[in-house]
């Protein structure tokens, strides 16, 4: 039994191939959707740090971590771009269900990307901010809560509540 009722034995969803990937190309938008709108607001936000009175202070290491952070920012908002332009470049071809099994990993690697990204940024934010001997334990933290969140506990779910066959 899941937590919203008894399991359906059948198939679930009558839809045809077709059907299923438009289902699933619309759901992948959405997440899409609403990922690249924090990546392009933390991007927009790196890209101005250069440009800011305090940047020549910053030491030989955050200035690193600084060009990492905006590389992995830039890589994340290509690879979430590119399930996007994927789509655009294979429309018409009748490779949808195909388009959004590549899109959807382009998605996945842009996540672990933006991992990544927020990573990077909160160790540079927080060696400017406060003591460095805490800095390395609290992003450790953090990660392992991202972590929790965004793998592991979709990963139990699906563990948890798929069909076994």
């Amino acid at each position: 039994m899941t937590p919203l009722g008894p399991r359906e034995t059948s198939e679930g969803r009558h839809e045809s191939p077709e059907e299923r990937a438009d289902r699933r190309w619309n759901e992948l938008l959405q997440e899409v959707r609403v990922l690249q709108t924090g990546v392009q607001i933390l991007f927009g936000f790196l890209l101005t740090v250069a440009f800011t009175s305090r940047f020549p202070t910053l030491s030989h290491t955050d200035r690193t971590i600084y060009v990492v952070t905006v590389l992995l920012g830039a890589a994340t908002t290509g690879a979430l771009i590119g399930t996007v332009t994927f789509h655009r470049l294979v429309t018409g071809h009748r490779l949808k269900p195909e388009t959004v099994f590549w899109a959807a990993r382009l998605a996945l690697v842009g996540i672990v990307l933006l991992l990544a990204t927020v990573t990077s940024a909160l160790l540079l934010i927080l060696r400017i901010a406060m003591d460095d001997t805490a800095v390395p334990w609290i992003v450790t933290g953090l990660v392992a809560w991202f972590m929790l969140c965004w793998f592991a506990l979709p990963a139990w779910v699906l563990h948890r509540y798929s069909d076994r066959e």
